[in-house]
């Protein structure tokens, strides 16, 4: 998908920070901008939230300039919504591109419905906690780049894509409830799984297809029957099984970080010592 977006900024004086396709086709994007005027339509929808500053961005509207902007605040821009902006201060925000077929396949994964067309309200500086949580816990914490990172970043835009059809469109349907977990048979089958395919760059999507489940009722079923979110699981066995390797392996830290699905043996020693408290070169001394 080419997001067109991505090219209008960069038209004008913003500045691409970092950027990521994630392997549904979404991508996420983190800019930085200051004194420009920007004006963007594009064949795709784009929900944009404000990391630092912004507090003199204005968006042009039939009554005038309408100012609102600051950190936590999020815009949503629908498919085909033109949209100009005076961007009066520094501001560094983050956009979520995605188009109509991701939003059909949520709905149809968690309603079990298949709409003929989401229609997505716009939305200008709104205060969304819930949408400022999904970004701040699960986006803006870890670099994108690193593969250990996709799996929560996969679950964290289904959680955005969810809440936007709930909250900001058409849509009046009650989220179904999810009770039970996994049964044991394919529990133990999918754990067997994760263990032998952590050297991946991992997905909800991966996990979810193994129990031929949906994302959305996956990731609440492992939960149940696990108590933690599948990313969170991963990570730990990740690390889990890194330390073992250390302890009875004389792999070296590189090829420990390889094999079990880390960027970098520095991501791979970050993530460690924040995990059990040392680094690996000091468990490798003792």
């Amino acid at each position: 998908m080419n997001y067109q977006i991505l090219d209008q900024l960069q038209q004008h004086k913003a500045q691409l920070l970092d950027s990521v396709e994630l392997g549904s086709g979404m991508q996420l994007a983190m800019w930085q901008n200051n004194q420009d005027r920007v004006n963007v339509c594009s064949n795709h929808h784009t929900l944009s939230m404000y990391i630092q500053g912004g507090y003199q961005s204005y968006q042009k509207t039939a009554q005038g300039w309408h100012n609102g902007g600051g950190p936590d605040r999020m815009c949503l821009m629908p498919q085909d919504f033109e949209s100009t902006w005076d961007l009066r201060d520094s501001l560094t925000f983050v956009h979520l591109y995605y188009t109509e077929q991701h939003l059909q396949r949520v709905a149809e994964q968690v309603w079990d419905r298949e709409p003929s067309q989401i229609v997505l309200n716009p939305q200008i500086f709104v205060a969304d906690p819930q949408i400022s949580m999904i970004y701040r816990h699960f986006l803006l914490n870890d670099a994108w780049q690193n593969r250990e990172n996709h799996l929560q970043m996969s679950t964290a835009t289904t959680l955005l894509l969810n809440h936007l059809i709930k909250n900001y469109s058409h849509v009046q349907w009650q989220t179904p409830e999810v009770k039970g977990g996994l049964s044991p048979y394919v529990l133990k089958q999918l754990l067997e799984w994760i263990d032998q395919h952590l050297h991946l760059s991992l997905t909800l999507s991966d996990l979810a297809q193994q129990c031929q489940l949906s994302e959305y009722h996956f990731a609440h079923m492992f939960k149940q029957s696990v108590q933690i979110p599948p990313h969170q699981y991963v990570m730990q066995r990740r690390l889990e099984l890194a330390q073992q390797a250390l302890k009875i392996t004389s792999l070296n830290l590189t090829e420990i970080s390889s094999l079990y699905g880390f960027s970098s043996s520095s991501h791979f020693s970050h993530r460690f010592k924040k995990q059990f408290g040392y680094s690996p070169s000091q468990l490798r001394k003792n």
